[in-house]
């Protein structure tokens, strides 16, 4: 489990160059520091990152941002994930590489599941109850084709694409694909198992054997700076859903012992039942507010064996009934 930060690393220079947008306007909008596309690891939490992607969609007004920015990228910048994937064999081997190291990026999950012939990528923010920016949810999408596209030298296509919010307009982000997009609960991206082995021009072990051990370094310095308190967060965020939130659950994911675990949890402050009391309500008052969902559906995605317990559990937290928190949200 990692820090719920985005990493902001040279790329971004380069591509605001190249689709001819001035840093400073961008960075005035957003309220954030003149000189942050200047440090070197530069880190922001979500809420600041969101904002920079909203003061860049707005400085641009341009609703098929995510199409410029994937049509801007080029191998020889230096994205980490960009890198990992140029370097690998093929777009399977690539997904599976990102998968690994993508917190070092973002609070994002990748799921690469091989079914019979086909290959579906599958994104998860881990920032919720924040939404992450449709266009950003768009871009991440568009890069698995851009990725394989660079890599092939050819105009390999998705067989599904879905996401729960359409762009608008939606025909250029369609032609761009060459694939329909469809709503859907989750973040997916689907391919033939053929287009998903097609081998990499660009493909690299010799240099991904020197690369990977800085990734792994960065990544275990990531993993240190989280707080106890944190990490168990992202670990019920995942786990929730599975209806996997006892601490022995957590315990096993983090892989430490009940007694450590407690013993960092309480000298930070807090303790397990806390922890998930907070993450859950945050969770619950973001689905009611912000969604349609029956609150028997709230009750399975918080972990709950019956909406009893969860309607039970909120008014113990709140004082008052979903039902009124929906209603009050509206």
């Amino acid at each position: 489990m990692h820090t719920h930060s985005y990493a902001l690393d040279t790329t971004w220079r380069t591509l605001l160059k190249d689709l001819g947008i001035v840093p400073a306007n961008v960075l005035r909008r957003a309220g954030l520091s003149d000189d942050l596309f200047q440090q070197p690891s530069a880190r922001l939490p979500p809420e600041d990152y969101y904002r920079l992607w909203d003061s860049l969609e707005a400085e641009v007004a341009d609703p098929l941002l995510p199409i410029r920015l994937c049509e801007a990228f080029r191998s020889e910048s230096f994205s980490p994930p960009l890198f990992a994937a140029l370097c690998s064999p093929n777009l399977l081997v690539a997904a599976q590489r990102i998968a690994h190291y993508k917190t070092l990026i973002g609070p994002i999950r990748l799921d690469v599941t091989q079914v019979a012939d086909t290959v579906t990528i599958e994104l998860t923010w881990l920032d919720r109850p924040l939404l992450p920016p449709t266009s950003l949810v768009l871009m991440e999408l568009l890069f698995c084709v851009s990725v394989v596209r660079m890599g092939t030298r050819e105009p390999v296509r998705p067989l599904m694409v879905t996401t729960s919010v359409l762009p608008t307009p939606l025909a250029p982000y369609e032609n761009f694909l060459g694939a329909r997009i469809q709503r859907g609960t989750g973040h997916r991206i689907t391919f033939t198992l053929a287009d998903a082995t097609r081998p990499f021009l660009t493909s690299n072990e010799l240099m991904w054997s020197a690369f990977e051990p800085g990734l792994r370094q960065r990544l275990a310095d990531l993993e240190a700076s989280a707080t106890t308190a944190q990490r168990v967060r992202s670990a019920l965020l995942e786990s929730l859903p599975s209806g996997l939130a006892t601490i022995e659950a957590i315990t096993q994911k983090l892989a430490v012992s009940r007694r450590t675990l407690q013993r960092r949890i309480e000298a930070e402050g807090t303790s397990f039942q806390a922890i998930l009391r907070d993450t859950r309500e945050t969770l619950a008052r973001h689905y009611l507010e912000r969604t349609a969902l029956p609150a028997a559906e709230i009750s399975f995605l918080l972990g709950f064996d019956e909406p009893n317990s969860f309607y039970r559990a909120f008014r113990l937290w709140t004082g008052t009934t979903p039902d009124r928190v929906r209603r009050v949200g509206r």
